[in-house]
């Protein structure tokens, strides 16, 4: 009987196995595009600079002391008439210590900060 010549049946495995392979790849630099993409939208979408510019208004009405009444009521109505953002200011004060807590939330980003200061 004659010997079995099964060179042609390793040309075609050896076909399929790089297919696969370079659908693999394929596969791999497609999602690492997407997770660019998605990360960068994440990273337009927070909105840092009207945290900035909540925090940075709130610490120049402490320094003035009028961190309390109208100032405050107004500086939330601005923000949720303007950027529709649910933002809650309180102040409250120990012996030694004032607080003031800070709470942005504008559907997106979800932001928390307590700032304590001794009192001189």
């Amino acid at each position: 009987m004659a010997g079995l010549n099964d060179d042609g049946q390793w040309i075609i495995l050896m076909g399929f196995v790089v297919s696969i392979i370079i659908f693999i790849l394929a596969l791999v630099a497609s999602q690492s595009t997407l997770v660019g993409k998605t990360t960068s939208e994440s990273v337009m979408e927070f909105s840092k600079t009207e945290i900035q510019d909540l925090r940075a208004e709130v610490m120049y009405l402490k320094d003035k002391q009028q961190l309390h009444g109208d100032p405050i009521d107004d500086l939330k109505d601005l923000s949720m008439q303007r950027k529709a953002t649910a933002v809650e200011i309180n102040k409250w004060t120990d012996p030694n210590r004032v607080y003031i807590f800070i709470h942005f939330n504008d559907g997106i980003t979800i932001y928390s900060e307590i700032n304590d200061e001794e009192i001189i």
